[in-house]
Formats: C-alpha cells, sequence, structure tokens
C-alpha cells in the first residue's frame, strides 16, 4: 500500500495557475475542465493546524485535469520542476498508460510542465513522454532535459495571472491530424 507523508503540497502553486485560468477558460465558454482528486485516506492529523499529515492512497490516481476544449477531449497532469530537466520519477507508469489510451480514444494527453527556476511552461505531449520513458526503461537518462521542450508548446503567462495554454492544445491537436 502506497503512503503519502506531507510535505508541504508540491505543485501547488502550477495547480492554482490551472485552476484559475481553467475557470476563466469555463466562464469564456472555451473549454471545460475538472481537476481530478487523489483518493486518500488519513491517518495522522494535526488538530491544530488542520492538516493531514500522513495518509495512504486508497488506489493509483490518473491525471490531474480532464475536460474538453470545443468539443476535444483533453487530460492532463501538471508537473514542477526547479531543475533543468523533468525527473521522470514524477511520473508514474499508471499515469503514462492512462494518458496513452485517452490518445488510443481520441483524445488529446500531454503534461503541463513548469520551470520554476526559468519561470517558463511547457505542454509536453505523450508521444515525447514515451520515447524518453522507454529510453530510461532501457537503462538511460531518467529524466526530459529542458532542450527536449519544444518552444513550439511553450506558454505564456499572460494578464491576471492566467496560463494561456489553450493555443498550445491547438498546436498539438494540429499536429495530431497532420500525423493522422
Amino acid at each position: 500500500m502506497a503512503y503519502w507523508n506531507s510535505r508541504g503540497l508540491r505543485g501547488s502553486a502550477l495547480e492554482e495557475i490551472i485552476n484559475f485560468t481553467n475557470e476563466f477558460y469555463r466562464k469564456k465558454g472555451l473549454a471545460l475542465f475538472q481537476k481530478i482528486p487523489t483518493p486518500i485516506t488519513p491517518v495522522q492529523v494535526d488538530n491544530e493546524k488542520r492538516a493531514i499529515t500522513l495518509a495512504y492512497f486508497e488506489k493509483e490516481s490518473t491525471v490531474d485535469y480532464i475536460g474538453v476544449v470545443q468539443g476535444v477531449p483533453v487530460c492532463f497532469d501538471a508537473k514542477e520542476t526547479a531543475q533543468n530537466f523533468l525527473p521522470l520519477r514524477n511520473i508514474h507508469e499508471h499515469q503514462l498508460l492512462f494518458m496513452e489510451d485517452f490518445r488510443r480514444q481520441g483524445g488529446l494527453a500531454f503534461l503541463l510542465v513548469a520551470f520554476t527556476g526559468k519561470g517558463e511552461y511547457f505542454l509536453f505531449p505523450v508521444e515525447e513522454l514515451r520515447k524518453y520513458w522507454d529510453e530510461a526503461c532501457r537503462g538511460g537518462r531518467k529524466s526530459v532535459p529542458y532542450e527536449a521542450f519544444s518552444q513550439e508548446y511553450r506558454i505564456e503567462r499572460q494578464g491576471g495571472g492566467l496560463l494561456h495554454y489553450l493555443a498550445a492544445v491547438a498546436r498539438y491537436l494540429e499536429e495530431t491530424e497532420e500525423r493522422g
């Protein structure tokens, strides 16, 4: 059974930005996303701080977000790194498999990655993730280098703190349609 020992809410800053952006998209009728909670069972609770300090995962989670953009199903997971690479240990095999299954059903699946040291954000398609995953399984590099993140999929923060990732999603959709 997997356990979670709270070291703070890793990734929560990125998720807050995404949640804020998703609400903006919903209100504008551009997209609809739902944050998928990770199911946990608390074991220890700090009653003073009203916080869970130790819990176990009830089952494997899939991705952080599932939704639809103008009729196109989309799922993605949010990842942050302070390094100049994304460690593959931050991604679980069941997440990769879920995203690949989602793609086979005609949806788009990707990571939304924040390089916190650079203040840069990227969409990283599951197809690219699979290449690095396979290389790591063969004993190769255990991370995705910053240079592997295409500038074509770079996402800019814009007015009001929004992370407008729909332009990158549109480019990804266009590429997948071209590959047929």
